[in-house]
């Protein structure tokens, strides 16, 4: 092949492509290796957080200062949703009533309360009820009452309507529509009203431990950190909240929760957790397409039938003709080549959905993870020093697609079993962090733990041969005739234990 008497051009072609790699390799390679450590060593080290690059072992931060202020409190909150709201409140209007002083402290990493929170929910009043009575008088932003419910399964080009029979989980009689970004936004108003100490615009960090093993509270962000990992001259330490009981309200898939899941193996009981994601807009359309009240659902395209997942689009009065769109996928979905986003873009051009959107604007969007696991996968709740609640253990009632009214009453369920021990004088805790288990045992035995039983089976039904369609199947039958009674519970594979 290398004979240099054999002219190039009269080689075989193959041998004409090996010599010229040979050369390739001979010339150019090293250049090109030589080229890449160069331009390597140029570029400075990325770091993304000291947790992967400890800074006891970086010169760049040699003689910062990393002492941090410390703030004592009876109760810290985490997550200025729902729950953690919920649970302010209530924690201050028991010590309102009974006379007590009790320092409550809430973080939240949204610059404002409310300011995460996508807006576009049904609400179950049921919550709201207990926590203020008279929510009406006070001005609650719950404008739009529900006057119209619809169902239906989605073909490519039509839409089949399903009768909603009285009883099953999609009826929305008597539930409002709301923006839930106002709504947490009212809450946050009554609880600052109320003396909760609230603290926008910080995220909870790090949890902070005791020696012995009970939460100690938690540890806000550092601030002034360059892209690089470097300390900037404006560098401050985050401020340390230190509590006898520390409440995680972080929602789905906290960052926070998960280390406490590991570090108290709170899952060693339960199914592991299957998620969702909701992707949601809202719109202004057309005055004359608005029909204030009305709410719909629907299941089938453009998912298939092993996809689980399905449409809303609420019509709010809020002043002006607003609708809040979404569409909700089980991120348990088969094809791997499926897309959540361009799955909702498809979905929005169906005709029974364009027609309503068409000649509207798109005002905001966003998506969030949704706990879809159930009761099967709920943790334990409490740990020395702290418990979960809300979105954050996974309270939503799927097949109803709601969770806030069994967020919220998870917070006054937690709040009313921490006041009971803060005000216990005879109290003899074994760690220095409380351990309120009342707050579990009692979950248990309200309407919450009852309305999560009762549906328990709904989404792993999904999972047999006919998908979403055997689900909707067994809700017809077992949940209408039995509600929830069923002497069985599904696993999320599809396997019978017995209850």
């Amino acid at each position: 092949l290398d004979d240099p008497q054999v002219p190039f051009q009269s080689r075989p072609f193959s041998r004409q492509c090996f010599h010229a790699l040979k050369l390739i390799k001979r010339d150019c390679l090293p250049s090109l290796h030589t080229a890449g450590w160069a331009s390597t060593a140029a570029v400075p080290r990325i770091t993304t957080h000291y947790t992967i690059h400890p800074r006891d072992k970086d010169k760049r931060w040699e003689g910062v200062n990393m002492e941090r202020f410390a703030e004592e409190a009876d109760v810290v909150i985490v997550g200025g949703g729902p729950a953690g709201l919920s649970a302010a409140i209530r924690l201050k209007q028991l010590a309102a009533e009974q006379g007590k002083e009790i320092r409550v402290c809430l973080v939240e990493k949204a610059s404002q309360i409310g300011a995460h929170t996508l807006s576009g929910a049904c609400l179950e009043p049921r919550s709201l009820e207990e926590l203020f009575p008279d929510w009406k008088e006070r001005g609650a932003p719950l404008h739009t009452p529900v006057t119209e419910d619809k169902f239906g399964i989605l073909t490519k080009k039509s839409r089949i309507p399903v009768p909603i029979l009285p009883g099953l989980p999609m009826v929305n009689h008597g539930n409002y529509i709301v923006r839930l970004g106002h709504f947490v936004r009212w809450l946050g108003e009554q609880a600052e009203a109320l003396g909760v100490e609230l603290y926008p615009g910080y995220a909870a960090a790090e949890v902070l431990f005791h020696e012995d093993g009970s939460v100690k509270g938690i540890a806000t962000n550092d601030v002034g950190i360059q892209k690089d990992g470097a300390p900037k001259a404006t560098f401050e330490r985050g401020l340390e909240l230190h509590a006898k009981v520390t409440v995680f309200a972080e929602g789905c898939h906290g960052h926070l929760a998960k280390q406490l899941y590991a570090k108290y193996n709170l899952r060693e009981k339960c199914q592991a957790q299957s998620y969702g994601i909701g992707l949601k807009e809202l719109w202004t359309i057309d005055e004359k397409k608005w029909k204030p009240g009305r709410v719909e659902h629907t299941v089938g395209w453009p998912l298939d039938r092993h996809t689980y997942g399905g449409s809303f689009l609420y019509h709010l009065n809020e002043g002006e003709p607003l609708v809040a769109l979404g569409f909700v996928v089980g991120l348990d979905y088969q094809n791997p080549y499926l897309n959540p986003f361009r799955e909702f873009q498809r979905w929005k051009h169906h005709p029974t959905v364009e027609s309503t959107l068409e000649g509207g604007k798109r005002i905001a969007y966003g998506a969030r993870a949704l706990n879809e696991g159930g009761l099967q996968s709920i943790p334990k709740l409490t740990f020395p020093g702290g418990l979960l609640i809300g979105c954050s253990p996974g309270l939503m009632n799927v097949p109803k697609i709601k969770g806030t009214h069994t967020a919220m009453k998870s917070g006054m369920l937690a709040s009313e079993a921490i006041f009971s021990q803060l005000t216990n004088e005879n109290l003899q805790s074994k760690t220095i962090g409380l351990d309120v288990q009342e707050y579990e045992e009692n979950l248990k035995k309200s309407w919450v733990w009852k309305e999560l039983y009762s549906v328990r089976n709904i989404r792993p039904s999904c999972h047999s041969m006919l998908g979403v369609y055997g689900g909707m199947i067994y809700t017809g039958i077992f949940y209408w005739l039995l509600r929830g009674k069923e002497p069985w519970t599904l696993k999320h594979p599809g396997n019978f234990i017995i209850s």
